[in-house]
């Protein structure tokens, strides 16, 4: 389903306006407008891509039209019409914010190549906006790397899939590669060509969290000052992936249901339904059937989302693919640093497998680049090298301690860390607790897990 792109008349010529909407009616959604006030009645009641405006108007000319056009939302696109070639009022309207500037008598073919020229930049501009925001937020491996049994499952699945409209939910610890699993499937399928647009709801304060999801008007609340595209306006055409979605409020699961069933948005602020046109992909690291028995998520919500589900194992259960995954951000660093680390020892890749990654792909991923920063020569990656909570955990004996001469301290340290870890997840992050078992202060549990390198959940 295609959107046409809103585009508003403005003349006080009957004639000119009825000729203008007989060239555009095919291609676009048209509204027309007598007089500049009418227009500016109209703009903040719909959403208009682009305004065709005669320079001569009685009571408020196309000059003065513009400069409030502007005011409302500069975004909007604004080409000047005129019976007169002046070029005076031109350079006016184009140093006033106008795209361009077309004379009367015009042949159809001008407007129409002229519209299309403007909303073809649009959606240039809307493309390079969301391919500059992947770039910066982009993180992680290029392409899913997985020899385990379970996985190969999941990638048939995705295959199955992904040229179908049917929402997926991707449920999975944090830092298993939900988003990977996301844009796989959007990349693989039949809306590859229009935009993925992620939304970590956990990430956006609750308050603006409307906002962004379906964006908002100029004055619809305080600091609203240009109305804002949401991100489901974005999508249209492509993929919405939703992570940690289990964290919405109540009143915004409603209105995402509603979205899921009516396929339209409003704008906070507007009562005009937009069409959208997405393929909606959610993510949780918690059970949305614990929260539905709970009352914290709606059961017709989990129903929409729940359609086609994907679980993706922890890192501990598919060992296998442990080397691959070492190997394959060795390769990724040693590029982005310019180093020549060949490997891993056979002690060091060992410790690795057995280790249990509570953060997952994403901690290996870290622990990686963590040891090619800090390493000084091109030797291969040791049991040195391999921070000692990490060997702790892995079950290496003191002997590997000893002749790796890491230090009574860091051993010391390094045990430490892992007993606060160990209790903070058996306690649900809870300080209170946690220096109850522990026989401390609170303010000392915090201010030792700071100086051990835990962030401390609030």
């Amino acid at each position: 389903m295609e959107i046409k792109p809103t585009i508003l008349i403005v003349d006080d010529e009957p004639g000119a306006r009825e000729s203008l909407e007989v060239i555009l009616e095919d291609d676009y959604q048209v509204l027309s407008a007598g007089s500049g006030q009418e227009a500016l009645e109209i703009l903040p009641k719909e959403s208009i891509d682009l305004v065709l405006l005669d320079v001569n108007m009685p009571d408020m000319d196309g000059l003065a039209v513009l400069r409030k056009i502007k005011e409302h939302d500069e975004e909007i696109d604004v080409v000047m019409v005129s019976a007169l070639n002046l070029a005076r009022k031109a350079v006016d309207a184009i140093k006033l914010g106008a795209y361009d500037y077309i004379t009367k008598p015009y042949e159809p073919e001008d407007i129409l190549s002229t519209v299309s020229r403007v909303i073809s930049k649009q959606r240039l501009y809307k493309e390079l906006d969301f391919l500059r925001r992947e770039v910066e937020e982009s993180r992680g491996f290029d392409q899913i790397i997985s020899q385990n049994k379970t996985m190969q499952e999941i990638f048939q699945l995705i295959r199955k899939v992904a040229f179908t409209s049917t929402n997926i939910l991707i449920i999975g610890e944090s830092g298993t590669g939900k988003e990977l699993i996301a844009r796989s499937i959007h990349r693989q399928g039949n809306r590859r060509s229009g935009p993925f647009v992620a939304i970590n709801c956990a990430a956006i304060p609750s308050e603006l969290m409307e906002s962004e999801m379906f964006g908002h008007e100029k004055g619809a609340f305080t600091g609203a000052h240009t109305r804002t595209t949401g991100k489901f306006e974005y999508a249209n055409g492509g993929t919405l992936f939703l992570d940690e979605v289990s964290v919405l409020r109540s009143d915004l699961q409603a209105k995402l249901l509603r979205v899921l069933q009516e396929r339209e948005i409003e704008r906070i602020g507007s009562n005009k339904p937009i069409k959208v046109d997405i393929r909606v992909v959610s993510a949780t690291n918690t059970s949305l059937e614990d929260a539905v028995i709970q009352g914290k998520f709606r059961q017709d919500l989990y129903f929409r989302l729940n359609v086609v589900p994907i679980s993706i194992p922890p890192l501990r259960e598919r060992r296998e693919d442990i080397p691959l995954l070492a190997k394959h951000f060795l390769n990724k660093f040693n590029v982005a640093f310019n180093k020549k680390i060949p490997e891993f020892t056979e002690k060091a890749m060992d410790t690795l497998i057995r280790y249990h990654w509570p953060g997952n792909i994403r901690e290996l991923e870290n622990l990686i680049e963590r040891i090619v920063v800090l390493l000084p020569g091109n030797e291969p990656i040791d049991l040195k090298d391999i921070p000692l909570e990490i060997l702790m955990d892995a079950g290496q004996d003191i002997q590997d301690l000893e002749t790796s001469k890491m230090g009574l301290i860091r051993i010391r340290e390094a045990i430490e860390k892992r007993i606060i870890l160990n209790v903070l997840q058996a306690t649900q992050w809870n300080q209170t607790e946690a220096a109850k078992i522990l026989k401390v202060n609170r303010n000392t549990l915090i201010q030792k897990a700071k100086q051990l390198g835990i962030l401390v959940k609030k």
